[in-house]
């Protein structure tokens, strides 16, 4: 089946939307990407995008599956046995599917869950969105997600717990750098590992062609993991102008996450433990100046949002846009870093642009995103989500060719 998405604007991934274009799609890829004229006489099913705008499918760089966005996502996760937790994922997952989110970092599960949830839904045997996944997060002993992950104190031990990871076949590994606002008795500014301990697990990972990424609020932490080659900068709360500099200087990619304190100061009387609202409004400011020094800087950030966090729900997950926004990113930069840049840091080399031998997984939103950023963050405003060429959500809105689902089902 042959289909063309027609009508309306199409934002490409790189430059702002533009008017007039045509996307064809044939089993599940890109097969071209020109002027509309050029496709008078076409006779395969047509998507009118009219009203609209065409865009790729938005990517999170930084999830959790195995929790749910409960007031204490922890204690909720600890109640769930294996088989619970698995498939309160792979629900999980399908939500954030539906929420124009067609692909994901998953960056700390539990005992692997979530890799065999990325792989039924890899295999095909499930929808959801394409997902990387970095296994068990590495931390000290009493450290920022010992609930968790994997603990290992020493250089050795560090090491032996990423070989542990890639051995599970995470994707990418993820090693706790600093404290953080979800685990009691810690502070999110104490770095939690050493310069060694921290360049010891990066070197391990490239060792592998592992990308690395750091939970990473304090300076110290912060600059421990930017010198040890880390590849992604996860919060980045606390950065200061050397971090700046050093992230700067190395390309490192800061996924800022703002969703995550956001959601707690929003709903501090929901049953939130008192003291994680305690270090959210600590931090809350802080957080947002780390966040436009480093885009004003022009620095690389990809968008992420913790869901999974308190009230950071799975499907909510472009919410994380008009935070950006709000917080001095133009529109057009934040459905870059959503897109583009995101599918850079993921490695989702099919994903991220619309450009001819790429994968079809787009997201179809009302109006134009880059003059309002609600269009694309507010999940009412989105028409229709396609991955591999079929739709996975909204199909009952289109206008035009595939009005029913069941016409919208065959391509």
């Amino acid at each position: 089946m042959t289909t063309l998405f027609s009508g309306g604007l199409l934002f490409d991934g790189e430059q702002a939307p533009i008017d007039g274009q045509g996307v064809l799609v044939e089993s599940g890829r890109i097969t071209e990407v020109a002027p509309r004229a050029e496709f008078d006489g076409f006779a395969g099913t047509e998507v009118d995008t009219a009203g609209a705008t065409l865009l790729p499918g938005l990517i999170d760089c930084h999830v959790h599956f195995c929790l749910g966005g409960e007031a204490d996502p922890g204690t909720a996760a600890d109640k769930l046995s294996a088989a619970g937790t698995g498939l309160k994922a792979l629900e999980r997952a399908q939500a954030t599917l539906r929420g124009g989110v067609i692909g994901v970092r998953d960056c700390g599960g539990r005992d692997f869950i979530e890799l065999e949830v990325r792989d039924a839904i890899g295999a095909g045997s499930f929808t959801g969105p394409t997902v990387k996944a970095s296994g068990r997060v590495i931390c000290m002993t009493g450290g920022h997600g010992a609930r968790m992950g994997r603990v290992a104190d020493g250089v050795d031990d560090v090491v032996k717990a990423v070989r542990e990871n890639i051995h599970a076949g995470a994707d990418v590994i993820k090693i706790m750098a600093t404290g953080g606002v979800m685990t009691p008795g810690v502070n999110p500014e104490d770095a939690h590992y050493s310069a060694d301990e921290m360049a010891a697990g990066i070197a391990e990972a490239q060792r592998f062609s592992r990308s690395t990424a750091s939970h990473a609020q304090g300076a110290e932490g912060i600059l421990n993991a930017v010198r040890g080659g880390v590849t992604s900068i996860e919060h980045g709360i606390f950065m200061d102008e050397r971090c700046l500099e050093e992230m700067l200087a190395a390309g490192t990619y800061l996924v800022p996450t703002l969703s995550a304190v956001a959601n707690i100061i929003e709903h501090r009387d929901k049953g939130i433990p008192s003291w994680a609202v305690e270090k959210a409004e600590r931090v809350l400011e802080r957080h947002k100046e780390s966040f436009k020094a480093y885009h004003q800087a022009g620095g690389r950030i990809a968008m992420g949002t913790d869901a999974g966090t308190p009230f950071n729900r799975h499907g909510e997950n472009a919410q994380e846009l008009r935070y950006m926004v709000e917080n001095g990113m133009k529109p057009v930069d934040a459905l870059r870093s959503s897109t583009r840049i995101a599918a850079d840091l993921c490695e989702l080399a099919d994903n991220g642009r619309i450009a001819v031998g790429l994968a079809a997984d787009f997201l179809v939103v009302e109006g134009n995103p880059a003059q309002d950023i609600k269009q694309v963050a507010d999940q009412a405003n989105h028409r229709l989500v396609v991955k591999n060429g079929a739709p996975a959500a909204g199909a009952a809105k289109l206008a035009g060719g595939l009005a029913k689902i069941e016409a919208a089902a065959s391509f």
